[in-house]
């Protein structure tokens, strides 16, 4: 008798799923792993949703808007620059339009390029399609390489910026140098670019090449409503629309994302006490321990744990989250690759989550100078 998995796609057997943070069910853990929002959305939100639900959730046995249109109306507004629905479409999470982009754009006839390192559910996605990657790597510098993405073979090259998992951000004028000259689709996956001083979005009207991804799971606080977005030329998003699951972004999560793009001022405030924080750790990590981090521009610190000798290196990252780990504070690490291996991505959370962390990592060193 042939084996159940005899019977898909070849490749698929072979496929390595996508690896999430660890989600703890437990009380007590201090999550600081998968950079959430370590505050609560727009009180709006809430409001929005008990408006939807006032009738005793009888509105729920019809479905959402198809095509969602009200949000994408209000994300239109949002980001200004001469946007119009027709300029957008919205996913299940950014992960969901990232999953449009590549059943697009790769393929086992069409390469699909992204950097490295980077996020991690590209290659994924592009081993789904049974695709090949165009690959091009960071070194330490984490200088965008431009020349390479501009004469990369790819259909599809995906870029994240502000970068994961290193935080560093790309400069538009880079970006644009890019667009200039690469002949296939650039996508900008800025999930993090609230908490950056630059952003792609005003590249839109000068480029049609351009696709710039978003999602309100960081800095809008709505991690688990999964709403993501894609600005871009109307023929892009049209042809993204046709492989869109149909209702594929639910009545509730509909409701939540207009209530949260309609208050500005929350989020604004929000923002910048997540950067205000964010910086004066990233200091306090290089003052107080001599911590390598690299520039953040996103809602999360990269930073390179170094023993009491001064010794940096695989073996110290890990003896650090494994000191966080029995604290029951979770981080990030990143063991796969020469980079990154070498650092610990640390997520803003809320003032006492950051002390907490803090402490903690200050009480390793002495454990360090014993080693």
């Amino acid at each position: 008798m042939s084996l159940l998995s005899d019977l898909f796609l070849p490749h698929i057997s072979r496929l390595k799923a996508y690896t999430p943070g660890l989600q703890p069910v437990e009380a007590g853990w201090t999550k600081l792993n998968t950079n959430e929002c370590g505050f609560p959305p727009s009180p709006r939100v809430a409001e929005a949703l008990a408006q939807e639900l006032s009738d005793g959730a009888a509105s729920l046995r019809l479905y959402p808007n198809p095509t969602s249109a009200p949000v994408r109306r209000a994300i239109a507004s949002y980001h200004g620059h001469g946007l119009g629905v027709e300029n957008v479409i919205v996913g299940n999470g950014s992960d969901d339009i990232l999953n449009l982009l590549v059943r697009c754009l790769g393929g086992p006839e069409a390469a699909t390029g992204f950097t490295y390192p980077s996020y991690s559910l590209y290659p994924v996605l592009v081993e789904i399609q049974a695709g090949s990657n165009r690959v091009i790597e960071f070194d330490r510098a984490m200088q965008l390489p431009v020349d390479q993405i501009a004469l990369s073979s790819a259909k599809g090259f995906f870029l994240t910026s502000p970068n994961a998992p290193t935080g560093v951000a790309f400069a538009n004028q880079q970006l644009e140098e890019i667009l200039k000259r690469f002949r296939g689709i650039l996508v900008v996956d800025e999930a993090y670019a609230p908490f950056a001083r630059d952003n792609a979005v005003e590249l839109l009207d000068r480029h049609p090449n351009l696709v710039v991804v978003r999602t309100l799971s960081k800095a809008h606080a709505l991690a688990g409503i999964r709403v993501g977005y894609a600005l871009g030329h109307p023929e892009v998003i049209g042809l993204l629309d046709r492989v869109r699951d149909s209702y594929n972004v639910s009545r509730l999560s509909q409701v939540a994302a207009i209530a949260a793009l309609n208050d500005a001022c929350y989020y604004s405030a929000l923002i910048e006490k997540i950067k205000s924080t964010r910086d004066f750790y990233r200091n306090e990590w290089q003052r107080k321990l001599g911590w390598f981090s690299y520039p953040s521009e996103a809602n999360f610190i990269f930073v390179e744990p170094q023993d009491a000798r001064g010794q940096t290196g695989l073996a110290v990252a890990q003896s650090v989250y494994a000191h966080l780990l029995n604290r029951k504070i979770l981080v990030r690490a990143f063991p796969n690759h020469p980079l990154t291996a070498l650092f610990l991505r640390i997520s803003v959370g809320t003032d006492d989550e950051m002390n907490l962390v803090h402490q903690a990592l200050l009480a390793w060193q002495p454990t360090a100078q014993s080693v």
